[in-house]
């Protein structure tokens, strides 16, 4: 389903029956349309219409508007040989050549094979529709390397790229629902780099009290609880646009409005795994960090985390490489940050989830965090290996009293204030409307090497 008010001007370059580009127009806004795969069925694509998609991409960048890709295609003609390479390569390199100047949105329909599925990992959004399938390489290949039979949905459906590999922004029911999370998406993001993050009439006073919102912490220290309930209390009208939703699920990464600003939103979530971080949520989280950064977006970040989630598979796999790539997203954006430590921060997690160490503009405490090195269970396992379980109890509660409270980290300047929870959407407003004006002077380089 198109918005209200919408309508599509026909862009004329090289001839392609399978590929379609129009400029689309509704409200206030403007983007480059695609459709790859014009007929019902998954068209196999040409050369051509990989340079009919890097001439839309290169349309898009010039205009600074975003880029839309519909996407049906089950790959490159085998007869096709090289010209078909040339074509996607070319369509690769002008997407790369977008990124982190204009929003690009690719929307599987059916199917993205081959060629056309690397493409998607170049895309800022992925929206899958329920029942579609992505691959590299497909289920025939597959078994004849590893022996084991595989079909199209175990292999690259939408739900195991939701939950799996973390490529699905969004899994849609249906072609109308794609649309429509489409539009969302244009109507929350700016146009471009260049342009001003949006500003969206609400109704919403941002004097609001949050009563009884602390109630949704649960008095336990290992009780669990949905952050995105919390979340909801401070965006305004209780809307949020959630992004990769099922990967991943011990971060939740979103867009809202917060007194007509857009935001990103980055919040552990204790109810998946205590909201510990694994290589997952680092790159889920640094991902996020770095879109929001690219395009002017302030971040709000929620923490609540014992720390990164031990493992040995963990550890082999990277968490040290994978983890800096948080530390490494937060450190180097000059947005807005607003951090809002509501109850656990510890270790090296507490540092990576947008500390002031990590530079942070606004740091703000519930009376409920514990910003420490580890907690207390933890600690006097460590400082008192000798001691009876009922000294262990006193000396767990001397611990808590003397050294997991915001106090000891705002006298240090770690936090910047301590506040009643029903302020929070307050203070958060408040300091957005301080912050947008924010402005840093980079160092000149080249590019940063990222961790990847």
């Amino acid at each position: 389903m198109q918005p209200e008010n919408t309508t599509h001007v026909e862009v004329q370059a090289l001839v392609s029956n399978n590929t379609k580009v129009l400029i689309t127009h509704f409200e206030n806004k403007s983007y480059v349309e695609v459709t790859l795969g014009t007929g019902d069925e998954p068209s196999a694509l040409t050369g051509n219409d990989g340079l009919k998609l890097a001439a839309a991409a290169k349309t898009a960048l010039e205009q600074r508007i975003p880029l839309v890709c519909y996407l049906n295609s089950s790959g490159a003609p085998p007869e096709s040989g090289v010209e078909a390479l040339h074509g996607w390569g070319s369509a690769a390199s002008q997407i790369s050549a977008c990124s982190g100047i204009i929003p690009t949105i690719f929307c599987v329909q059916q199917t993205a094979l081959a060629g056309p599925a690397l493409l998607l990992g170049l895309a800022d959004f992925v929206i899958m529709v329920k029942n579609s399938y992505s691959y590299v390489n497909g289920p025939r290949m597959v078994q004849e390397f590893t022996g084991v039979p595989i079909d199209h949905e175990t292999l690259g459906g939408a739900a195991k790229h939701a939950q799996m590999s973390g490529l699905a922004s969004f899994v849609a029911h249906s072609a109308e629902s794609a649309s429509e999370i489409i539009a969302e998406l244009i109507f929350l993001l700016p146009l471009s780099s260049s342009a001003s993050p949006t500003q969206i009439p609400c109704d919403d006073t941002p004097d609001r009290k949050l009563n009884g919102i602390s109630n949704l912490i649960p008095e336990s220290p290992t009780g669990s609880y949905d952050v995105r309930a919390l979340i909801s209390q401070v965006v305004d009208n209780e809307m949020i646009t959630e992004i990769r939703k099922d990967w991943a699920a011990n971060i939740v990464t979103a867009l809202a409005t917060i007194n007509g600003h857009a935001v990103g939103i980055v919040a552990n979530q204790p109810q998946n795994l205590a909201g510990t971080l694994d290589i997952a949520a680092s790159q889920k989280g640094a991902r996020f960090v770095t879109f929001c950064d690219a395009f002017n977006l302030p971040i709000v970040t929620f923490v609540d985390t014992p720390g990164f989630q031990p493992g040995k598979d963990l550890e082999w796999r990277g968490m040290i490489r994978h983890g800096a790539q948080l530390a490494f997203a937060y450190a180097n954006a000059t947005v807005p940050r607003i951090c809002v430590t509501l109850r656990k921060s510890y270790g090296g997690a507490y540092i990576v989830m947008d500390s002031k160490q990590m530079g942070n503009d606004l740091a703000i405490a519930w009376p409920s965090a514990e910003i420490a090195v580890m907690g207390a269970k933890g600690a006097i396992e460590i400082l008192h290996r000798s001691a009876n379980d009922s000294e262990r109890k006193d000396l767990e509660a001397d611990y808590e009293e003397r050294l997991l409270n915001p106090y000891i980290a705002a006298e240090r300047g770690s936090v910047d204030m301590i506040i009643d929870p029903e302020d929070t959407r307050i203070e958060i407003s408040g300091g957005l409307d301080f912050l947008l004006s924010k402005r840093e002077k980079l160092q000149k380089r080249i590019h940063s090497n990222t961790p990847l």
